[in-house]
């Protein structure tokens, strides 16, 4: 099991993307914009880096539903890999089963 300060400070981390996700979108989007003005585009830069830097959804880690556990897990269930296993062992997934050969 995970630090609990450590599962509470990911979920702030992403609801500070959730919040600034729009901001950031348009922000970007200046950047790239081959259109705007030197300045503008320099404006936009500048308060890019002003925003929070918990606001880059790079810094969410993804984390075990279940446990809490940073390392190891599949994205396509929210698990990790030895929560799935046993998920997988009880028959909770659908679909998925040991393999043998």
């Amino acid at each position: 099991m995970a630090k609990t300060s450590m599962i509470e400070r990911d979920k702030r981390r992403a609801k500070t993307v959730a919040k600034y996700a729009v901001r950031r979108a348009d922000l970007k989007r200046q950047i790239a914009d081959p259109k705007v003005s030197f300045d503008d585009r320099a404006a936009a830069q500048t308060a890019l880096q002003k925003l929070p830097r918990d606001a880059s959804p790079s810094r969410v880690r993804s984390r075990c539903a279940l446990t809490g556990r940073p390392r190891g897990v599949y994205a396509k269930f929210g698990l990790g890999r030895n929560k799935l296993r046993e998920a997988t062992m009880r028959g909770d997934v659908p679909g998925l089963r040991k393999a043998s050969w």
